[in-house]
């Protein structure tokens, strides 16, 4: 198993805002992510969608880049935290380009490392995304 964390410049703002996603690889990839409409395709819960794009398409500014990969342990623990987020995630149900919860917002809450994400994920320090649990991801990463 494996996990990645991805990401694309977002269209019209792609220099200063980039949309981050993450992938599941243990069979076949399953991409997840906070999208800005709820519903819009794939399987979703609010604005929480799974395979709402193939997990390696951009989102119309160019293509999309892998910037952290996992495997072993804390890929499974970092699995376990995506797949249990249609009932977890506190925010499936909202979205805010500005300040967030957004897509940005989301990933924070899973990998608990805003450093693995650049300046232009904008979201991902949401004042409010402590309420996920405390993770470990970081120190085993």
């Amino acid at each position: 198993m494996e996990i990645e964390l991805r990401a694309a410049r977002i269209p019209v703002i792609g220099r200063v805002a980039h949309h981050y996603w993450l992938v599941i690889h243990d069979g076949e990839p399953e991409r997840w992510e906070i999208w800005q409409w709820r519903d819009a395709g794939g399987e979703s819960w609010g604005h929480l969608h799974r395979n709402l794009l193939p997990y390696d398409q951009g989102v119309g500014n160019g293509p999309s880049w892998v910037v952290r990969r996992w495997s072993g342990e804390p890929a499974a623990e970092l699995a376990t935290r995506i797949t249990q987020s249609p009932r977890s995630y506190p925010w499936r149900d909202r979205y805010l380009p500005w300040p967030g919860p957004n897509s940005n917002t989301f990933v924070r809450w899973v990998i608990g490392d805003a450093r693995l994400m650049g300046w232009q994920a904008f979201g991902k320090h949401y004042p409010v995304w402590r309420r996920r649990h405390r993770s470990s991801v970081r120190a085993a990463a």
